[in-house]
């Protein structure tokens, strides 16, 4: 048994069986995968993958609980390799850091900047999803840390800490009837058209509650996962747009005028999640406490000693 192996079985299964495409992922043949695989099935004496002729078409019962074992062993084999690097140098190597696009755009380039000073030799890569896409880059180990507002807390094997809680504004052109209307209420709001984020992202489950709790249905006519994209059609008369409050800039948002919504929407709250089994490097603990100054690396040492599905201040 070898991890090209290992390696095999893995890439096929995230290919959705497709060796043709697991090779490509792995610089080398198709007919290289499938020695591999057989070799390993011809040593472990059970098949791996069900197949229809010489194609892969799903899992076999012991396929399903070799993969799992396949994919432990080779996040510990990357911690392997991470306490290797730690030991000869623990100021030098990569951060993968999963978000989503207004975190990596409104949150994260103050805590990278200061990041980059403190840590030079460390590479960033900023990888983009939604938030479910962004918990399974962790747990896959394509990733090191998650951040977001929602989803992080579900995965048992994820430690999910708080960040940091923040609100939400309505933003209108400048003279719409919205920037004068007082006191701002959801009622008033929802006389309009509205534009505001996809289901997934943002607080958007804490935008919806607050209007059915009052019986009201608003016209949502345009939904996105990018906060300068609502911005830019509010601008132009769309509706009134429904955003995270540190995507408004007065200095470059001009045309528009932000009310607080603060008190109508109930606030959401940011996570960053680790995977619990995952060697977690000094410079990570760095990272997340310029991120979030209470996540101490005391403090997440701590978490990620005990038990549960979550973390709470």
């Amino acid at each position: 048994m070898n991890f090209q192996q290992l390696r095999a079985v893995r890439e096929a299964i995230r290919c959705d069986f497709n060796l043709t495409q697991a090779a490509e992922r792995l610089f080398t043949s198709q007919p290289g995968v499938s020695k591999q695989i057989r070799e390993l099935e011809e040593e472990l004496g059970v098949q791996i993958f069900v197949r229809h002729g010489k194609r892969f078409v799903g899992l076999t019962d012991a396929g399903a609980a070799i993969a799992s074992v396949v994919d432990r062993l080779l996040v510990h084999a990357d911690d392997l390799r991470s306490i290797g690097r730690e030991l000869s140098d623990n100021k030098a190597g990569e951060l993968r850091i999963a978000t989503t696009h207004t975190q990596a755009r409104y949150a994260l380039p103050p805590v990278v900047a200061d990041f980059r000073q403190r840590f030079p030799r460390v590479r960033l890569a900023l990888h983009q999803g939604n938030p479910r896409q962004i918990a399974e880059m962790v747990l896959a180990g394509e990733a090191d840390v998650a951040i977001a507002t929602e989803a992080l807390d579900r995965y048992p094997s994820l430690l999910a800490m708080p960040g940091y809680s923040w609100t939400h504004s309505v933003v209108v052109p400048r003279g719409h009837v919205l920037d004068s209307t007082e006191p701002l209420t959801l009622e008033a709001i929802a006389r309009h058209p509205v534009i505001t984020y996809d289901i997934a992202f943002s607080g958007r489950a804490h935008i919806d509650e607050a209007f059915r709790a009052r019986g009201l249905d608003p016209d949502v006519v345009l939904t996105a996962i990018d906060s300068d994209v609502i911005k830019t059609y509010a601008a132009v008369g769309l509706g009134v747009g429904i955003v995270a409050s540190m995507a408004f800039d007065a200095t470059r948002d001009t045309t528009l005028v932000a009310r607080d919504a603060s008190a109508l929407i109930k606030p959401s709250m940011t996570r960053i999640a680790l995977k619990r089994d995952a060697y977690v490097r000094s410079y990570t603990f760095a990272f997340i406490e310029r991120f979030a100054p209470t996540l101490t690396r005391k403090v997440v040492e701590r978490a990620l000693a005990g038990s549960g599905t979550g973390y709470e201040l």
